[in-house]
């Protein structure tokens, strides 16, 4: 069995194969058919294809649409069978492709959003005046750090920074971003209390508080520049 992309696929006996007298492999002379029909399966709606291939095969798109397709001759309780096996791996991709078709919606809203007026920006900065330092202390007391003025402003370059005396700065972007992007932020500035560096030391002091805070650097670093307007 092998697993390409969003399909998993398996061979099965060679159905439309034949050896002859002197052993040579010939092809079965059948004619190309395709034949779609809608299957219920528990939760789902799934598209059955069936036509001349010799494997079976679960495709989900975009679109979180189910297409399995099968021989012809395959008998139906084989292939739900096989969807049955399948079915952990159905809703993991499933998951997957919702939020790539949420990102993508996200990709298209921002990539349209005209500049935000002065009013959008005022009220935007009060809910961020609001929200970050609830945050901030929140984090502190876990990371038994301490900080001073927290200062929130609409900001075109930087999200965050810390100063020498523990004074911190916050973009008012952040409020219109996911928690768990802000609380990366809040972290990683914070861990300038402790470390005043990029070091190996600084990203070990931040992991200890969010272990998976990678993946939040990595969002944030390609989707970020969509947010300053």
């Amino acid at each position: 069995m092998c697993t390409k992309g969003d399909f998993v696929e398996f061979d099965l006996t060679n159905m439309a194969r034949k050896k002859n007298e002197d052993g040579i492999i010939k092809r079965r002379n059948m004619k190309s058919r395709l034949e779609s029909k809608k299957v219920a399966y528990k939760d789902y709606d799934i598209t059955l294809i069936r036509s001349n291939r010799k494997s079976i095969a679960i495709e989900i798109n975009r679109d979180l649409q189910i297409k399995v397709r099968a021989p012809q001759r395959m008998t139906q309780n084989r292939i739900m069978k096989f969807v049955t096996e399948k079915e952990d791996w159905i809703q993991i991709h499933l998951e997957k492709m919702e939020l790539l078709r949420q990102k993508q919606e996200q990709d298209d809203r921002y990539s349209q959003r005209s500049p935000l007026t002065e009013e959008e920006i005022r009220k935007l900065t009060e809910t961020a005046r609001k929200v970050i330092p609830v945050r901030v202390a929140y984090f502190a007391r876990q990371m038994e750090v301490t900080y001073g003025r927290i200062t929130i402003r609409n900001q075109k370059t930087r999200w965050g920074s810390c100063s020498q005396v523990g004074n911190l700065n916050f973009n008012c972007h952040l409020a219109e971003m996911p928690d768990e992007i802000l609380d990366y932020v809040v972290v990683h500035e914070l861990c300038h209390r402790k470390q005043m560096n990029h070091s190996r030391l600084f990203w070990a002091e931040v992991e200890k508080v969010l272990p998976d805070y990678q993946i939040r650097r990595k969002w944030l670093k390609e989707n970020g520049r969509r947010y300053l307007t």
